[in-house]
C-alpha cells in the first residue's frame, strides 16, 4: 500500500512497508529521493527503531537476558497499518506483537505521520510505552537524497552547510560499532564539501552536534533544508560511487566499542515511562531556486 501526498509544490509517496518515504518530487516533478538501486543500496528513507546502528553481537541485554536485534532495529522491515490517509497527510502505525517482543521485550506503539505544507514535508514519529515499565528507545531518520540533485550543478560542487560551526571531532563505525577514536572534523567552518573519499571508512558520525538543521545542495543551485529540532546526533553516509547522500538525524547511535551494559544504560537511549510518548521530528524543505 502506497499513500500519495501532494500539493502544487511537493509530492511524496509513503509505503506501508516500514512506513518508508519512497518518493519525493518538487513542483516540476523532479525526483529528490534516491531510487533504491540494488547495485548499491535498496533503502530510500528507512526508519530506525527501536535502536540506531548496531548493538554488540547484534544482541541487547535487558534484565540479565539477551535478545537478538538486528542493525537499526525492526521497524524498517515491518508492515505498518495505514490508520489515516488524506491528500496532504497520512498516519502509519506499528504495534508490538509476539515477534517484536522476542527481539525487544517492551510493549509499544509507534505512530508515524507524514504531512506536506507548501514546500515542506514534516515527518513525525511518536513512540509510546504501552507496558508497565520504562521502555529504553532510540530513533533515527535515514533519508537518502540524490547526489547530485536534479538542478544541473556538478556532483563535485555539492556540500552540506550546518546551522552552527561544528569543531568537535567525529566518530567512525568499526564493525558497525562506534569507535572510541575521535577524528578531526572534516567541516570547514560550517561547510562539509562532499567527496566520495570522506566515506571510504564508512559513515561520519557527529555525537557532539550543535546544529539542529543543515542545508544540502550546490551553491547557486537548488537545495534541501533538513531540520531535526529534537535530534542530538547526526550520521552522514553514502557508498562511494553511488548516486545518493544520506543525512540521518538520530536520537542515539551504535553501541560504543566494548559496551557490555544493559540497553537502558546505552549512550543515547531515552527512557519512556509507562503511558508516556516521546516524539521525534524531521522536516525536509525544498528550495528549487538555490542556496
Amino acid at each position: 500500500m502506497i499513500a500519495t501526498l501532494s500539493n502544487p509544490r511537493l509530492q511524496a509517496q509513503v509505503s506501508a512497508d516500514g512506513a518508508e518515504l519512497v518518493r519525493l518530487q518538487d513542483e516540476q516533478g523532479r525526483d529528490l529521493l534516491w531510487g533504491g538501486d540494488p547495485a548499491f543500496w535498496t533503502g530510500r528513507s528507512p526508519l530506525l527503531f527501536p535502536i540506531v546502528g548496531r548493538v554488540r553481537n547484534d544482541r541487547i541485554r535487558v534484565g540479565g537476558s539477551e535478545h537478538e536485534l538486528p542493525k537499526h532495529g525492526f521497524a524498517r522491515t515491518s508492515r505498518f497499518e495505514a490508520v489515516e490517509t488524506h491528500p496532504t497527510r497520512c498516519l502509519f502505525r506499528l504495534v508490538s506483537d509476539e515477534t517484536t517482543l522476542k527481539q525487544y521485550p517492551f510493549p509499544f506503539r509507534l505512530d508515524v505521520v507524514y504531512a506536506i505544507e507548501a514546500a515542506t514535508l514534516t515527518m513525525t514519529a511518536s513512540a509510546t510505552s504501552t507496558g508497565d515499565f520504562a521502555m529504553p528507545v532510540s530513533f533515527g531518520f535515514h533519508p537518502a537524497f540524490r547526489w547530485p540533485l536534479p538542478y544541473g550543478a556538478p556532483r563535485e560542487d555539492h556540500e552540506i552547510r550546518f546551522e552552527h560551526d561544528e569543531p568537535a571531532p567525529i566518530r567512525r563505525p568499526v564493525d558497525g560499532l562506534l569507535s572510541h577514536r575521535a577524528d578531526p572534523s572534516p567541516i570547514q567552518g560550517r561547510t562539509l564539501a562532499l567527496r566520495d573519499s570522506l566515506f571510504a571508512a564508512d559513515a561520519i558520525v557527529f555525537d557532539q552536534l550543535k546544529s539542529r538543521s543543515v542545508v544540502y545542495g550546490a551553491p547557486g543551485s537548488g537545495s534541501i533544508h533538513v531540520g531535526f529540532p529534537q535530534m542530538p546526533h547526526l550520521g552522514i553516509w553514502t557508498k562511494p560511487g553511488s548516486g545518493f547522500i544520506c543525512i540521518e538525524p538520530w536520537q542515539g547511535h551504535a553501541d560504543p566499542e566494548g559496551f557490555e551494559g544493559e540497553l537502558a544504560s546505552k549512550p543515547g537511549i531515552l527512557l519512556v515511562q509507562p503511558g508516556e510518548t516521546k516524539t521525534f521530528t524531521m522536516t525536509i524543505t525544498i528550495n528549487s531556486a538555490g542556496l
